[in-house]
């Protein structure tokens, strides 16, 4: 089970941008990786290609990329500091708390 989710803010704790924060754009649970807004960014050269409709345009483009889910953390919306996530059972419905300050997430 990924205890990060879309739209949670993170921080990374580890690699190349340990230290920026961002928001959860996409989760790839069976990769076990996240994709996180300004983080983890590619430079990819593109080829100037033909198609049906016209030619394409070629040059260098930055795209992000997944990042290890291992390597980012929640930032707890009540106390804004980073936080491991624990879960909880109430009425037959699963949360997920923070376990700083034991509130829980959206």
């Amino acid at each position: 089970m990924m205890r990060i989710k879309r739209n949670d803010e993170v921080v990374v704790i580890a690699g190349k941008d340990k230290g920026k924060t961002g928001r959860v754009v996409n989760v790839y649970p069976k990769r076990d990786k996240v994709m996180v807004e300004g983080v983890n960014i590619a430079t990819r050269h593109r080829q100037v290609s033909m198609s049906n409709r016209g030619a394409r345009e070629g040059g260098i483009e930055h795209v992000e990329m997944p990042i290890q889910a291992s390597n980012v953390m929640p930032i707890c919306p009540e106390c804004n500091e980073p936080t491991r996530v624990g879960s909880t059972w109430v009425d037959g419905v699963k949360y997920r708390l923070c376990r700083k300050c034991e509130s829980e997430f959206e």
